[in-house]
């Protein structure tokens, strides 16, 4: 008997959730699958910064769709703790992006001409406000609206809501090809079993290419590998979340501090290298010099999907019906989840709306052979 549902999602981590929960609210049939468990890569290593100003300033477009799924977050996180009981520990304590050179002085204090929502900072106000960090910046450009969110709570909310909206889950499944009906894919195949939809979206992140190679669809997108480390500080050493250049920190419930990120890209290799994080080690010191007698909790390493351009690839296969990607959306998956499940449940719905007619923009067609939306 042939296991059937609207819409089948392969891929588990905060993307694909998003999109499954946004389809169960809206009464679909959905099946995410998850080759391991949910929230397993890139999502549980990221730090949840809701960066929208750190630098997504440069492209007008995806930077208003950052902002727009930013500001959902507040209602997002007493839906989904309603339904599932999992806080995704947003903290609207905002951020502070330091300028270390002249000239990162100049573009900063012009970004605070530009917008009503962030304030440059001089050195002598920065200490006021965050009194711990050195003294060697320039100043910084304080945001006040960017806070951050637990990547893995936000994930694995996103999945449980899903899941108690009527979604099914099966983790430690691994598709290795679809099902085609002429132009059409109209399944799934894993190892034991085979699973028919309407709609298959693929959003495996860094290991999305590794499917559609099966249907000889080339995303021009390849992984960067980021380090990172946390530390307990039991001195509350900085209140806002800081951004530079190469290393940012963000502060945690509980007194953590989570440091990173490195960038190594075109591996797979989710190894934590020495170098790596006695670099961040080093840089976040020279920040906030304190850090050094903070206490060592772990270090780890995740692996962000990077386009050519840095903008995420959403929409429809033009060479295959009923097949959609969401990937590609590199340091920006846990700010751009939100937007990015309702922007593909849309899609699915076959709305036109202001969020997919942004999509015109986003889309790079010399990425991804046969994509429309």
């Amino acid at each position: 008997m042939k296991q059937y549902y609207d819409v089948i999602i392969v891929g588990g981590g905060v993307i694909g959730s998003s999109i499954a929960y946004q389809l169960a609210k809206r009464k679909k049939k959905v099946l995410l699958i998850e080759e391991n468990q949910i929230s397993s890569k890139a999502s549980k290593a990221a730090a949840g910064m809701l960066g929208v100003h750190t630098e997504l300033h440069n492209n007008e477009h995806l930077f208003s769709l950052a902002k727009e799924s930013r500001d959902m977050l507040p209602i997002l996180s007493e839906e989904l703790k309603d339904i599932c009981g999992i806080d995704i520990e947003l903290i609207q304590n905002g951020m502070i992006k330091l300028a270390q050179t002249e000239g990162e002085k100049d573009k900063l204090k012009e970004m605070s001409l530009q917008s009503d929502q962030v304030e440059w900072l001089s050195p002598s106000q920065l200490s006021n406000f965050e009194p711990n960090l050195s003294h060697s910046s320039y100043g910084g450009l304080h945001l006040p609206k960017d806070g951050n969110v637990s990547a893995p709570n936000l994930t694995k909310a996103f999945a449980v809501s899903a899941q108690r909206l009527g979604a099914e889950i099966k983790e430690y499944t691994s598709v290795y090809d679809f099902i085609r009906e002429s132009k059409r894919i109209i399944g799934i195949k894993t190892l034991t079993e085979s699973y028919f939809a309407d709609e298959v979206i693929v959003a495996g992140g860094a290991w999305s290419q590794q499917l559609l190679k099966q249907v000889d669809i080339e995303v021009k997108s390849y992984p960067v590998k980021g380090e990172c480390f946390s530390v307990y500080d039991s001195e509350n050493l900085i209140k806002r979340t800081i951004f530079t250049n190469g290393c940012y920190i963000v502060p945690k419930a509980g007194g953590r501090l989570l440091i990173g990120a490195t960038e190594h890209l075109h591996t797979f290799d989710e190894s934590v290298s020495l170098k790596g994080i006695s670099g961040l080690m080093t840089r976040a010191i020279s920040l906030v010099p304190r850090l050094a007698n903070a206490k060592l909790d772990r270090a780890w390493a995740g692996i962000r999907p990077r386009t050519q351009s840095g903008l995420p690839l959403m929409g429809r296969c033009a060479d295959w019906e009923g097949l959609s990607i969401a990937t590609g959306h590199y340091r920006n998956g846990i700010l751009l989840a939100p937007i990015t499940g309702v922007i593909m449940a849309d899609l699915v719905e076959g709305k036109e709306s202001h969020l997919l007619l942004a999509l015109n923009t986003l889309k790079t067609r010399s990425e991804i052979r046969g994509v429309t939306n």
